[in-house]
């Protein structure tokens, strides 16, 4: 069995304000779990309006389908992100047990 957890950093040029902040974070997280069966939390609580974390985690019998999967989920990060006004500014997978 394996896992995945790949990490997302996000800029939110367009967040004015915390609300700003959480309508966007929310959508994406609730997209990524309808659309890929992931599971995605907000990792930093952050105290600013234009950055966040997200940790998206998923597991499965075959490594090669979790980083094809990884690979859809980032993709589809970087489009939700950038209809909300955001960047993915920073992206990495981990995977468990390391190879």
């Amino acid at each position: 069995m394996h896992l995945a957890v790949l990490t997302v950093e996000l800029r939110l040029e367009q967040a004015h304000s915390l609300k700003d902040r959480r309508q966007c974070v929310r959508s994406l997280k609730d997209r990524l779990r309808s659309g890929f069966n992931v599971s995605v939390a907000e990792l930093d609580e952050s105290v600013l309006w234009q950055r966040a974390t997200l940790g998206i985690a998923a597991i499965s019998a075959s490594r090669e389908y979790l980083r094809g999967q990884m690979q859809q989920v980032e993709e589809t990060c970087q489009r939700i992100a950038e209809k909300h006004g955001a960047n993915v500014t920073d992206a990495f997978v981990e995977f468990f047990p390391e190879e």
